[in-house]
Parts: C-alpha cells; structure tokens; sequence
C-alpha cells in the first residue's frame, strides 16, 4: 500500500497537517454555508449492523424538483478526515449547484474504515484500531450503500447518472466499490488513490469511464504508484482520463483545486450509464413508480431506526 513507502511518524505527521487545514476550511464555510435546500446538511441514519447512529452530509441543489431525475454523486473522504470536511472542498457545491446535482459524503463508519478496499476486517497499517470493530472494512463498506439506498429512496434520483469519487482513502474506495458495484455507476474520479496493488479489480470496471487526478509530488500517495494503475486502465482499453498536476501535492492540489473539480464534473456530464444496467436489481422504471416500493423501503427503515433507538436508551444489546 502507497501509505508504507514513508516511515509511520511521517505519514501520522502528514495526516494531522492534512485534517487541520480540512477543520479549519470546514470551520470557515460553516459560517456562510446555507443549511436545508442549496446548502450542506448534516444527517445521521441509525446504522443496525454497527448499532449507532451514523453521520452523513448532504447537499441538494436549489433547483431540485420531484419532478425530474436528478443526478447524484456519492463523496468518499479521505484517512482522518470525515463527510463534512469533504463536502466542503472547493468546487464540489458550486459546481453541484450550478448543474443540479445532489451530493451525498458517507462516513464510511469512521475516519479510518478505508470502504472495504483493505479487507472486511481491520489489520493493516494505517488501519483500524484496538476500540474498532473486528468487521470494520465490512461496516464502512455497507455504510456507503446504505446511504446511497437512502437517498435514492428520499429523492428522485436518474440512476442512470450516479457517480463516485473520493481523495486518498476515499480514492482506494472509489476504485474498490467502483469494480465491486460496477452497474451502480456511471462514472468514477478517484483523486490522488491511496491504492494498494490489487491491480486485477480493475477487470470488473473495465466499462466504467474513469477520470484520474493525482499530484507529481504528491509525498503521500507516489505519482509512480498512480501511473501503474492508469498504464493498467488503458491496457484493459478502458476509457480513462488522467490528470497528473506539475507541482501538486496530496492535499491542496485537491482540496483547494475547483477548477479540477469543474473538470471532474464535466467528465461525469458526458457519462450516462446504460438505462438497462443503471437501475436497482427488481426496479422497473423507477422513475414512474417513485411511490408504492420506494415508500415501502423508507417506512421500513424508518421503523428499523425506531426500534435500534428504543433499543440503544433501554440499554438492550
């Protein structure tokens, strides 16, 4: 994994820079970000795997109607950092805004869960510790789906058009989940991927667009660790878009970077998914019966959340 080519006290040193400067951007734009419709809401969902509440942001755009199918993209943060910090990065609401998507950043259980993309268990450097549950990988894997299943099930949503992208640990995620749920998306940007070399997942996204963003001095995740996962991406004649930036590094280059993000968001304007693959397993024409099954579903887990509650203040396990 790209993360052990630095000693352990460099990377920790790195990282804590990293989620300082994301709590300080975080702590500027709460202050003029809007909350409710055109601004960035800070939901929870109670969790009945991991048995807790858990934390999501959302952003939904002001021209959001019923009435039409918008599109989504699922936001995945990087190690040490969490749903509100990434939500935040420069470029994502703006451009979400301007082209009426919604935007949706899990937390993937906690800061450290790395999606699955490292295992279902929590061993590994960088990885889970001693208070983390045994299944780590597996809850922060499930908590992303479960809050795409939410929102698709609250809002209108053109499943023909839901993306994935994630920095760092969120980019590992992206590639992991992307080869994983392959008919789910219709595009992926994994931005500056803290890949492992489990290049052979790619085989299963081989149809999915790519766009690839990554800094040449990046400290953290190393340019040449990226390259070899692009060089794979056009042997397997995918269509990959790679953007490598003279001079960039792990953070800023990202974070700080909306003129890329601009160009992230007009790579997923062109990719639509097919209407045979872009549907849930079972969904005919989700878009016509928006009421009846997705209303069922919500309910349920409505009274799923209900139950966990009385369950968790009852002091029941």
């Amino acid at each position: 994994m790209s993360f052990s080519l630095l000693a352990p006290s460099a990377v920790l040193r790195s990282l804590a820079l990293v989620v300082a400067a994301l709590v300080a951007g975080e702590s500027l734009l709460a202050s003029v970000m809007p909350q409710g419709r055109g601004g960035i809401e800070k939901r929870t969902y109670f969790f009945e795997e991991a048995d807790k509440d858990m934390e999501y942001a959302l952003f939904v755009p002001k021209s959001y109607k019923k009435s039409k199918a918008s599109p989504l993209v699922v936001l995945l943060h990087g190690l040490g950092s969490n749903p509100n910090q990434v939500i935040r990065y420069r470029g994502i609401v703006s451009e979400a805004q301007d082209r009426g998507y919604l935007v949706v950043a899990p937390y993937g259980y906690n800061s450290r869960g790395w999606y699955g993309s490292r295992g279902q268990g929590k061993k590994g450097f960088m990885f889970g510790r001693s208070g983390d549950p045994d299944n780590l990988g597996e809850l922060s894997e499930k908590d992303v789906m479960n809050v795409l299943e939410i929102v698709r099930d609250e809002f209108r949503i053109d499943e023909n058009r839901i993306y994935l992208m994630g920095h760092s640990m969120g980019g590992a995620g992206t590639v992991y989940l992307g080869s994983k749920y392959a008919e789910t998306w219709a595009g992926l940007a994994p931005l500056s991927p803290a890949l492992d070399g489990r290049l052979e997942m790619l085989e299963s996204m081989k149809e999915l667009p790519v766009m690839v963003v990554t800094g040449d001095r990046d400290r953290l995740v190393p340019v040449q660790n990226v390259r070899r996962w692009v060089d794979r991406m056009k042997e397997l004649e995918m269509a990959v878009e790679y953007k490598e930036i003279e001079r960039g590094d792990h953070v800023r280059v990202i974070t700080q970077n909306p003129e890329m993000i601009a160009e992230v968001f007009d790579v997923f304007a062109k990719q639509v998914r097919p209407a045979d693959k872009g549907k849930k397993k079972g969904d005919k024409g989700k878009g016509k019966q928006k009421g009846s099954k997705a209303k069922d579903k919500a309910d349920q887990r409505r009274e799923k959340e209900k139950a966990g509650k009385q369950r968790q203040k009852a002091g029941v396990r």
